[in-house]
């Protein structure tokens, strides 16, 4: 059985005893009995303040959903939210503080905000002399498979500040360490290791309960195929929000279900299956449109590529939708397109006849690089 960063109590209670301490967390901060690390600390030490991610302390705010500071109705604890105006903690916000902790169970993509709202935070805490400490989690997929290539100084976003693979194969922790040694994120840091966790287990083989990181996150099979199906974020095409299987359904009013399963299952891609699928979104892009596409049933997470898969598929989507098929347009003047921002380069968008096997060799190519250098941030074999 795994024990995660916060259930090692001897390791981190003479750390952040007679300390002021800030919580950094969301409602994947919690025990294997399920209670929430807010109320451990809050138990053990001087909790003075809880910080929020992306999705809120308590996990109620949707995706891209923005809220201002707020005093949390369970604790009375002042909340600062640091997925608005203010990414990184200001030198007010870390004032009455000695220690900041961050407890946020993350999905081994680097498309996810918690992995930046860590390093912004640790980059104030080194600005202002507090400590930051890591309560450190699995990562859901393991940690051995590194997949997807680095990001472009231009295209660098709060879904992707450091040029690291799309599956990374670190936990947060060790992340924490690559960010400090690698990317000039310096601060006084503490990772709390977990006990019992082995880079080769995913989520189901900890003996931990799974409790979804973001709304549209529910279940392990879900961070599972992120890799493959977050692309779709930057497109016209449903990534399943507002279904019962986000992430695992792709597909759109104007595709054909059979048509783009067949194509896509004659390409033999390994570890997956493609079925023919229709859904209704209840919200998110085509709300209340049948669409049809796609379900990804993996069958074997082990040589499962969603990188590539990613690719393929949206390779064939784009040739099955014709004139139908489109980029969505930054949100602003200031930021590039949420496809450039997910691919890490505006190739994908710029090259219609890209080719998915050159794109995704050159990107493993940055990946196994990667691999190689991540080695010396490992705290688990």
């Amino acid at each position: 059985m795994v024990k995660t960063g916060i259930e090692r109590k001897e390791l981190w209670i003479e750390k952040l005893k007679g300390k002021r301490v800030g919580l950094l967390t969301n409602p994947t901060g919690v025990d294997r009995n399920l209670v929430s690390s807010i109320e451990i600390l809050a138990k053990e030490v001087n909790l003075v303040k809880l910080f929020s991610p992306e999705h809120g302390i308590r996990g109620d705010i949707q995706a891209g959903e923005k809220v201002s500071d707020y005093t949390d109705e369970k604790t009375g604890l002042p909340v600062c939210t640091l997925y608005g105006a203010k990414k990184i903690p200001t030198e007010e916000m870390l004032a009455d503080l000695d220690v900041m902790v961050f407890d946020i169970q993350d999905v081994g993509s680097r498309l996810y905000t918690y992995l930046y709202s860590m390093s912004y935070s640790m980059q104030a805490c080194g600005k202002y002399g507090k400590e930051f400490v890591v309560m450190d989690r699995p990562n859901p997929v393991g940690g051995l498979l590194v997949e997807g290539g680095y990001i472009e100084p231009d295209c660098l976003s709060f879904v992707g500040l450091h040029p690291i693979p799309y599956r990374y194969g670190l936990t947060i922790g060790e992340a924490a360490r690559l960010f400090q040694g690698e990317y000039g994120v310096d601060c006084n840091l503490t990772v709390i290791p977990m006990e019992g966790w082995t880079r080769e287990m995913y989520y189901d083989g900890t003996g931990l309960p799974w409790v979804f990181p973001s709304p549209n996150m529910p279940t392990l099979d879900t961070a599972i195929v992120y890799n493959a199906t977050c692309l779709y974020e930057g497109t016209n095409i449903s990534e399943g929000r507002g279904t019962t299987k986000p992430f695992e359904l792709v597909g759109a009013p104007f595709l054909k279900a059979d048509k783009l399963a067949g194509a896509m299952n004659e390409k033999k891609l390994p570890g997956v299956l493609f079925r023919p699928a229709y859904f209704t979104p209840v919200f998110s892009k085509h709300e209340g449109k049948l669409c049809g596409g796609v379900q990804l049933h993996v069958t074997d997470r082990n040589t499962f590529l969603p990188v590539k898969t990613g690719l393929y598929l949206l390779k064939e989507i784009k040739e099955q939708a014709g004139d139908d098929f489109a980029y969505l347009p930054p949100l602003s003047e200031k930021i590039r397109p949420m496809i450039d921002l997910n691919t890490g380069s505006d190739y994908i968008r710029t090259h219609d006849d890209f080719d998915p096997e050159t794109v995704y060799a050159k990107w493993q190519a940055e990946a196994d690089e990667f691999a190689r250098k991540k080695q010396k941030y490992h705290l688990y074999q």
